[in-house]
């Protein structure tokens, strides 16, 4: 059977069968009743049970809408009511307009949203608490749980959980005085018997036991100044039942009579051992002991005489203490132990019964004493001349007469008169007008502003007030303020309100809503949280470290800034330092340590080292029974398991997740599939190490640790990101390296990847000044690693992690690879540095080289590339040093001279472009000492700005290791990636790309040029032109680019070509800009050689004019830019080719330009040399005439352009080389 819908004939109605259906309408009756079993819920109830809970309608489910739920909790006279708030979730928003939960204590209203009630604790003023919960027509949350019981207000009404287990003590407030008698008396319950129990211990300040009561598993002992006096005949353990009972014991030092008084019966001994024996005073006495009573102790009292038996007997309630009673003025008591008990023997009922009062239409934004205006008005002055302060105390009685009469209760303050400014007859008037609260209607500002104006006329004294000046507003409330921990709510003003205090809650933080006298309006006080314990005030001793362990558990378990949390860490840290930890303070502890690692890597960025460390030296303490113990939470899990050096056979560690836990388990032993992390340590462990006897009796556990967070660890370091768990493994405090066998580490990726090159490192505190870093030192990456897992091989114990390359394709450079190109380096950088001295020796010797720009150009960048070579060259003995400053410095100038070497590269293309290109009118001021300040200014000045901002940027860096256990390489240079490509790769790539530009538009013109000379042969052009490319390549840094396409499979061939090219680069100058030019072979063979190979100072002129006189006009004439082959060849032209040039052009003394005496080209010297144009040819015979005219005036006409074609002729060098070059 089935129903059809939809319209006929297309097939396209639906269709249900009949069992569908009936599921359907079970499911909607379900529902329905869900729905309306929530609606339907009373939430307006009075509550007089002792203890229960009140949830909010439909909990743990989401609240219905419009909810408007009551519940009025009354407790017995003598009793308070006390809130605690087990859980809070409501729709959060300012002011808690929404959805909100009020409070009534008796004397205030507080109001809760969101999340701010959670775990809070609340007391009413006095029997009577009201909460009321209001929820609106949308958006709605978990709700609320909530716990109330009644609270004696009396300590006689409550009796104290001894062992409570929580790491809470009770314990006294008052000083005790030195005690040679005594008598306590005490009632208590048992709950449960332990072989070792204490009721309560006096300790002495140096952390003895001057007086304790209770059981060490051989009998029921009371210890008077460390002295066990044994009370067999006196009580038995089995005296202490689970009934309430009361005791009496008292001691005398005179006789070392102890006496006891039990259910009637006075029984006494003598403990001889205490006899001249005294309690001393300043010490601390509190509930329990190093193994606690589990029970309920009440009404303990001490005084400091022994009583008789007659006066044990007839002792009463009202019989006070007079050394200690039972008040809480003399009891530091947790609430967590203190329990309110209406039969107990000596409870009162005091009368109590504060009724709830509200004075005030919205009492949630605290209830003034009234209500505050803030009234300005101009007054006249009829002609009596009054003073500003005769016109304020007529003012003043005219407003109180003013508002006497009214029908609310209203009075002036704080009135101040002021002349208005360029009319002496006219004074501005303000004041504070207070209503009182009368009912809970407020008159309002109109209300207000028609008084005054009806009364206007009655100011007297001649005072007249003007009607449209009368302006009456009420005081606005002060706004919402929040801070971290606090988020005082609008207020009225003068109203002050209370916030629980961070973190002790049951303390109270104040903060009043204030008027100002200055200009009348409201403002915030500052909050006074003298009643608040702050973190450094705690104090830590082995005493009390279970109970600020507690403390600490609570303050971390919120959001912490950076400040609280170091103390948090700080405080833990002393607290391991001290205490004697065992297994349940040791789980608080890392409780704390968990809290800690959930804040913002900002707040955890100062501490994190110390927490590591806090954890390191919290293992090595903790006291344990059995073969292992494993301590767990959120974020941390410890496991420590008994060694025994003499059979050690090995052990692994494993942590897993536990199905429907959140918390990580340590498991010993067992194989796990697929764990988070293991660590299986060998056999050998032990064997390899040299220990002496009293090394292995103190190497009694061994310690391994899980992070379930990566927060308190660096997560990128060189490239890398952190992709696993943290683990560490410890024997003992002693430090094991170089294992025979490797310990075994398997570490679960924290997402599946391919295996992009995997890392096993381990955390070196000794890195970054002591704040740690990774190291790979002795580690290697294993084969059977996976894309889910790392399975990493350490000969040493420490924290383990994994790092994955981020970009998935950085090379991996096998040892023997990484082995050549260190060698190649090294040596290419020396062979570079020497050369690079020898190119700059050369021009520096020889005044005739180095008078034109390329020469000096060409002399800076050889300087660089020195200087680069000898740093990078120390630069590997200097990091080993392990001096701070002087990698830091050494990273500095390295950083430097390579930006140096660029920039002198892309100068040497720019002045390229400007012999090249701008060829005409090019004359520029200071040519070389423009050029100085960019190439050797630019860099210091990036240099200096990194510096500044961060010098940290610097520092030690590990090269050349991989994934084996093959040695790196240290060297001094740069740590931050964004420096490193911002500065260096970034900066490259734009003198980069000017160098190409510049090379593409230089070899277009040689070969322009080129292909139009006829007297070369083909071969002849191709050696020229390759030559001229290799030239350039190596004088503008073009090898350098070989380091943009080391990526993917051919990373390794492009490494080898970067390496072998750029660590050569000087020589490569030497040869084709040095060794090989014409003109530095002459200076080398005149003031070098001797004997045949020696050029006479003659034949340089004769040969070169001889052999060039053919080319004048077209190869040589003119001064190049870009090379000092041409100048320093035809030095003595000018002088003898003066005549000759006199009737074409004449000279300015001055500045050296030259013109031309006919409309023609004009060309304009940059320098003395420039300007001085020497010839290439002479008849040998004739010394009369240099020079044909014809010839002469051929290259007046193309002097601008023959300094272009000089600068081909130098890059493509001179023609003597395209045969052989004779010495």
């Amino acid at each position: 059977m089935e129903f059809c819908a939809g319209g006929g004939g297309g097939g396209g109605g639906g269709r249900w069968r009949l069992h569908q259906l009936v599921v359907a309408m079970l499911l909607w009756i379900s529902l329905h009743r869900h729905v309306l079993g929530c609606s339907n819920t009373n939430c307006n109830l009075v509550l007089t049970e002792a203890q229960g809970d009140i949830t909010s309608p439909c909990y743990p489910q989401i609240y219905p809408n419009s909810q408007a739920c009551r519940w009025v909790l009354q407790a017995p006279a003598g009793f308070i009511v006390q809130l605690y708030f087990a859980d809070f979730e409501l729709e959060e928003a300012p002011g808690c307009i929404y959805d909100r939960v009020m409070v009534n204590t008796g004397s205030t209203e507080v109001k809760f949203c969101g999340l701010t009630a959670d775990g809070l604790t609340l007391n009413s003023t006095g029997n009577v608490m009201e909460l009321l919960f209001t929820s609106d027509f949308s958006v709605q949350k978990r709700g609320f749980s909530v716990s109330f019981q009644h609270v004696a207000v009396a300590l006689r009404n409550q009796k104290v959980k001894i062992g409570n287990g929580n790491g809470q003590t009770t314990k006294v407030a008052v000083a005790l005085p030195t005690l040679s008698h005594l008598t306590i008396c005490f009632e208590v319950e048992r709950t449960s018997q332990k072989q070792k129990e204490w009721l309560f211990t006096y300790y002495k300040s140096n952390g003895d036991t001057a007086l304790s009561l209770g059981f060490d598993g051989s009998g029921v002992k009371l210890v008077v100044n460390a002295v066990a006096c044994p009370l067999d005949s006196i009580v038995s353990q089995t005296d202490f039942t689970s009934a309430m009972r009361p005791f009496c014991f008292l001691w005398t030092s005179s006789s070392g009579l102890v006496a006891g008084y039990l259910n009637g019966i006075y029984r006494s001994t003598i403990c001889s051992a205490t006899i001249g024996h005294s309690v001393e005073a300043t010490g601390e006495f509190r509930l329990g002991g190093q193994d606690s009573f589990n029970g309920n102790i009440y009404n303990l009292r001490l005084w400091d005489y022994a009583m008789t038996e007659q006066q044990l007997a007839a002792l009463t309630c009202d019989t006070v203490g007079n050394v200690l009673d039972w008040d809480n003025s003399q009891w530091i008591i947790p609430s967590s132990v203190a329990q309110t008990d209406a039969t107990l023997s000596c409870s009162v009922s005091p009368p109590s019964n504060t009724p709830l009062t509200t004075t005030c239409l919205s009492p949630a934004l605290g209830c003034p004493e009234g209500l505050f205006y803030r009234v300005s008005f101009v007054v006249e002055d009829g002609g009596s001349a009054p003073s500003p302060q005769d016109v304020e105390r007529t003012v003043d009685v005219w407003l109180n007469d003013t508002f006497q009469n009214w029908t609310h209760t209203v009075y002036a303050d704080s009135i101040r008169v002021s002349q208005t400014s360029g009319n002496p007859s006219s004074y501005t008037c303000q004041a504070l007008l207070v209503l009182y609260y009368v009912t809970n209607e407020s008159s309002g500002e109109a209300a207000v502003s028609t008084q005054l104006s009806d009364r206007r006329a009655l100011v007297g004294a001649g005072l007249q007030i003007q009607s449209a000046s009368i302006r009456v507003q009420l005081i606005e409330n002060c706004a919402e303020d929040g801070v971290l921990h606090y988020s005082w709510p609008e207020s009225r003003p003068t109203v002050t309100q209370t916030l629980p205090c961070f973190p002790n809650k049951e303390q109270s933080a104040s903060r009043s809503c204030l008027i100002s006298t200055q200009n009348y309006s409201s403002y915030w006080s500052a909050a006074d949280f003298s009643n608040c314990t702050d973190i450094d005030t705690i104090e830590v001793s082995a005493e009390n470290a279970a109970e600020v362990a507690e403390q600490l558990a609570v303050i971390s378990n919120n959001e912490l800034s950076s400040e609280e949390v170091s103390k948090v860490v700080t405080k833990v840290k002393q607290l391991v330092n001290v205490a004697k930890i065992n297994a349940t303070l040791a789980s608080t502890v890392v409780t704390i340590i968990s809290n800690v690692m959930t804040s913002s890597e900002t707040a955890l960025a100062a501490t994190s080292g110390e927490a590591l460390k806090t954890v390191d030296e919290l293992v090595q303490k903790i006291e344990f029974e059995g073969p292992s113990v494993s301590i767990t939470s959120r974020h941390l899990a410890l496991g420590i398991s008994a060694l025994n050096t003499t059979v050690f056979n090995g052990t692994s560690f494993s942590a897993f997740m536990a199905p429907n836990s959140t918390d990580p388990q340590i498991d010993f032993e067992s194989e796990r599939v697929n764990p988070l992390a293991e660590v299986i340590l060998p056999a050998s462990l032990l064997s390899g190490v040299s220990l002496s006897e009293a090394d292995r009796s103190s190497l009694s556990r061994i310690n391994f640790m899980f992070f379930g967070s990566t927060s308190l660890f660096t997560k990128e370091q060189d490239g890398r990101s952190l992709n696993g768990y943290v683990v560490a493994s410890s024997v003992g405090n002693f430090s094991i390296r170089d294992l025979r066998d490797p310990v075994q580490i398997e570490i679960a990726h924290l997402s599946p990847q391919p295996p992009l090159n995997p890392l096993c490192v381990f955390w070196d505190f000794s890195l970054n000044n002591g704040a740690g870093g990774w190291n790979r030192e002795g580690c290697e990456v294993s084969k059977e690693s996976s894309s889910n897992k790392t399975v990493c091989l350490c000969d040493h114990l420490t924290h383990f992690g994994i790092l994955m390359d981020i970009s998935g394709v950085s090379p991996h450079i096998d040892p023997q690879n990484n082995k050549i190109l260190t060698f190649i380096t090294y040596i290419g950088c020396g062979v570079s540095a020497i050369f690079s001295a020898a190119t700059l020796l050369t021009y520096i010797a020889f005044e005739k080289l180095r008078r034109d720009y390329p020469s000096k150009i060409l002399m800076n960048l050889s300087t660089s590339l020195l200087f680069l070579n000898m740093v990078f060259l120390l630069d590997g003995w200097l990091a080993s040093l392990d001096t701070e400053w002087l990698c830091l410095s050494v990273a500095v100038f390295l950083h430097y001279f390579l930006l140096t070497s660029f920039t002198w590269m892309g100068l040497e293309s720019v002045h390229m472009y400007i012999a090249l290109v701008k060829v005409f009118n090019t004359y520029i001021r200071r040519y070389i000492l423009k050029f100085c300040i960019v190439g050797w200014g630019l860099p210091a000045v990036l240099v200096g700005i990194v510096v500044a901002v961060d010098k940290t940027s610097y520092g030690l860096q590990e090269y050349g290791k991989g994934d084996s256990t093959e040695a790196s390489s240290e060297v001094c240079w740069i740590l931050n990636p964004v420096v490193f490509y911002t500065t260096c790769v970034g900066y490259f790539c734009l003198v980069f790309l000017l160098n190409v530009a510049m090379f593409i538009v230089v070899m277009l013109q040689i070969c322009g040029r080129n292909g139009k000379r006829s007297n070369r042969t083909l071969r002849e052009e191709v050696l020229r032109n390759l030559r001229s490319v290799v030239s350039l390549t190596f004088l503008l840094g073009m090898t350098w680019g070989f380091a943009l396409f080391a990526w993917g499979p051919v990373s390794l061939a492009f490494m080898y070509l970067f390496t072998i090219f750029n660590s050569l680069q000087g020589l490569f100058i030497f040869i084709f800009h040095c060794a090989l030019k014409e003109n530095v072979q002459k200076q080398w063979r005149r003031y070098l050689c001797c004997g045949r190979f020696r050029l006479s100072d003659n034949s340089d002129w004769s040969k070169t004019a001889t052999n060039n006189t053919k080319k004048v006009s077209s190869d040589n004439l003119g001064k190049s830019l870009s090379s000092s082959s041409f100048g320093s060849s035809t030095a003595n032209w000018t002088t003898k080719a003066k005549a000759t040039l006199n009737p074409f052009t004449k000279r300015h003394s001055s500045t050296d330009k030259c013109y031309s005496n006919h409309t023609g080209p004009k060309c304009v010297s940059s320098s003395s040399s420039s300007s001085e144009v020497e010839p290439n040819s002479s008849s040998s015979s004739s010394s009369s005439s240099i020079l044909p005219v014809s010839q002469m005036i051929d290259k007046v006409k193309g002097y601008c352009s023959t300094r272009t074609d000089n600068f081909y002729k130098n890059i493509i060098m001179s023609d003597s080389f395209t045969h052989s070059t004779r010495f």
